[in-house]
């Protein structure tokens, strides 16, 4: 079985696989078809460009969480949360991980007070991000339904930490652009 290569010159594929590309340059396509797989592509795009902003943001830094960009952009997209809400926390919490807890494993974000383990830091983005989402049964009044402002206020009320969501707002401004996300809409 002979599969068809795409060549590029110096260009990264990325996570874009050859298929993808092969199947949208294929002429049997039909124009609804390609305008799905090209929204796909471009959804892609938009991923990758949130990912780097974060890496690169860390890098800056000399942050330890470097390389969990995408993984924070997948997670906050699964539970609904603005792209840059737990890179931002984590680095108001604990400097992007430079200071994360010492009594709990892999804690970059201050949950539960210093006192939850986690097995990786993949683990402590899937479990903040599924409970900020309001996803997790135990905890979802304190963050369904609820704007960033809010979700923050809920996470570090402002009677324990003063002008913490505002805080946090302003890291995420800095990581990158909320509008990078919204520019799928001009593609329907």
């Amino acid at each position: 079985m002979l599969l068809p290569t795409l060549t590029m010159s110096g260009a990264s594929m990325g996570p874009i696989s050859h298929a993808v590309i092969d199947i949208v340059n294929s002429p049997s396509i039909t124009s609804v078809e390609k305008k799905n797989i090209d929204l796909t592509l471009e959804e892609e795009k938009i991923r990758t460009k949130k990912a780097e902003s974060i890496d690169a943001y860390f890098r800056a830094r000399g942050m330890p969480l470097e390389g969990t960009g995408m993984k924070m952009v997948l997670e906050a997209e699964k539970n609904d949360l603005d792209w840059r809400l737990l890179p931002a926390i984590s680095v108001r919490e604990s400097t992007g991980g430079k200071h994360a807890c010492k009594k709990a494993t892999y804690s970059a974000f201050g949950w539960g007070s210093c006192k939850i383990n986690f097995k990786s830091n993949e683990h402590g983005i899937e479990t903040v991000a599924h409970n900020l989402g309001g996803n997790n049964p135990k905890t979802a009044h304190h963050y369904d339904d609820k704007t960033t402002k809010e979700i923050l206020r809920a996470y570090n009320p402002p009677s324990i930490v003063p002008r913490y969501a505002e805080q946090v707002m302003a890291i995420m401004d800095n990581i990158g652009d909320r509008e990078v996300g919204n520019t799928l809409a001009t593609l329907n």
